[in-house]
């Protein structure tokens, strides 16, 4: 039986009624792994040794009776921007090509309490700077729908490694869109929850107020259950929510009726791909049809995220990758002539064109003379953006955009202008900017089959709302049931 081809929901319910033993689905999902992995290059590190130990101290538990967690024996993939005690954790740049963390990230902690088995860390774009896993020093992730196309990034290895049925849950991170837009790419679905919401202690930061965790699964239901294990307070996190828990898969509802979608006509700008155009109304008609109301509403605003992203984002990236020196830890150069030399040579070595890039523009913005004009401004656009879809939660519960204004493109198509890979994440950006939850789920394909993602945004903290719709949305539709083939497009 190919267990990996089951949902993350069924497997878990296997093994805790004792019909596959916990080994058995680790050697289904690594036997997967050893056929799929060198076509799609989805892992940076894979962790068997650690993974068989955990398996079997865990079947020993439920043999003796004991609860073993929602998430019993299932194997999670988790990016390589998240610390785990022990392993490496790269960020795939050279900076870090050899760093292991002592501890564990909060989301570690909690999967594990909850039963799951990290299997092994996912590729992803360096230090999470970039939108299809293009920028990584160690390998490019494909896209398991076409192999000659990207995955979507920065969390590509995540996405890819659920689409082509390599683990059956991952963990992404999304400052601009990293999670929903390669989970468009690769027809999964990927989960940006309410800043705050997920603990971001032991993220490995790249834009601090714009970070946040979230899962990837391959139905709504699947990533309701990671956000129920991964969602909390934590203390060791100062931008940790302080909220009382929620148990978010009561909201796992196939109703829309009654429920107000907002349509933002004003911000569906004339560059989005036909294809990816007449999936997005299909949906509407598809909301309309199960008893949803759907109203034009105006985000005047978001048209101005993508500059006001690209000022903050570069900014934190500059503060916080300043502490990758050659000195306290990461890659050092091996020749230097003085201190000087030792700082320049180790972050020109360390760093790829990418993050270099992102570090000048945002050491740009915070210069002297320079502040005012472009980071104090970004910051007061952010807060016309916040206000913005405050105003339009006054008359609506959700908001539909696309995932990403086209499909998943080939390698190196935008190599020669950033400006092009930046724009892929128009429609993802406003919700990190102003720190709400946003989700992405299979919504259809394009001429050339490549996945599309429909986008479904709530209020802060009303995650509720967002799955319900979401999960109604897929149960009504048959998308999330297709499956790559895991070759070479024509």
């Amino acid at each position: 039986m190919d267990l990996y081809s089951l949902t993350l929901t069924e497997v878990a319910s296997k093994i805790k009624n004792k019909e596959v033993s916990i080994k058995e689905v680790l050697d289904n999902i690594y036997s997967r792994i050893e056929d799929v992995e060198p076509k799609v290059d989805a892992y940076i590190t894979l962790t068997q040794k650690l993974a068989y130990e955990r398996a079997e101290k865990l079947q020993q538990r439920l043999d003796n009776g004991e609860d073993i967690g929602v998430l019993g024996g299932v194997p999670i993939a988790i990016k390589d921007n998240i610390c785990t005690n022990g392993v490496k954790t790269t960020c795939a740049s050279r900076m870090l090509e050899n760093f292991v963390p002592i501890y564990d990230a909060t989301v570690i902690k909690k999967l594990e309490d909850a039963g799951a088995i990290i299997i092994g860390k996912t590729n992803m774009d360096e230090f999470a700077m970039g939108s299809s896993t293009e920028t990584s020093y160690i390998k490019k992730t494909k896209n398991p729908w076409d192999l000659s196309r990207v995955p979507g990034g920065s969390s590509g290895g995540s996405a890819a490694a659920v689409s082509a049925q390599m683990a059956y849950a991952s963990l992404g991170s999304d400052t601009g869109g990293s999670i929903r837009q390669p989970a468009s790419y690769c027809s999964v679905v990927g989960l940006k929850p309410t800043y705050g919401l997920i603990s971001r202690f032991g993220l490995i930061a790249f834009a601090s107020s714009l970070d946040q965790i979230g899962p990837f699964a391959r139905t709504v239901e699947d990533a309701t259950l990671m956000l129920n294990v991964i969602a909390g307070h934590d203390k060791l996190d100062t931008t940790s929510a302080d909220i009382e828990k929620e148990d978010y898969t009561k909201a796992l509802i196939n109703s829309v009726e009654g429920k107000v979608i907002g349509i933002p006509t004003d911000f569906i700008n004339d560059g989005i791909n036909s294809d990816v155009k007449l999936a997005y109304d299909n949906a509407i008609e598809k909301l309309k049809s199960l008893g949803a109301q759907v109203k034009e509403i105006n985000l005047e605003y978001a048209k101005y995220s993508l500059a006001t992203y690209y000022i903050i984002a570069t900014a934190e990236a500059s503060s916080n990758l300043g502490r990758y020196d050659g000195i306290r830890y990461g890659y050092r150069t091996k020749d230097f002539d003085d201190l000087d030399d030792l700082y320049r040579k180790s972050r020109t070595e360390g760093f790829g064109d990418e993050v270099k890039r992102r570090i000048m523009l945002g050491t740009y913005v915070l210069s002297s003379g320079y502040y005012d004009a472009y980071y104090k401004r970004a910051q007061q656009v952010r807060t016309l953006i916040v206000e913005n879809f405050k105003k339009a939660f006054e008359s609506c519960d959700v908001i539909m955009i696309p995932t990403a204004p086209n499909t998943s493109f080939k390698f190196g198509a935008h190599n020669a202008s950033p400006l092009e890979m930046y724009l892929e994440d128009i429609y993802t950006v406003p919700v990190n900017i102003a720190g709400l939850p946003g989700i992405s789920v299979p919504g259809g394909f394009d001429k050339n089959g490549m996945p599309i993602g429909i986008q479904f945004i709530a209020k802060a903290f009303d995650e509720k709302n967002l799955l319900q719709v979401a999960y109604t949305f897929e149960q009504n539709t048959t998308y999330h049931k297709e499956i790559p083939t895991i070759e070479e497009g024509k």
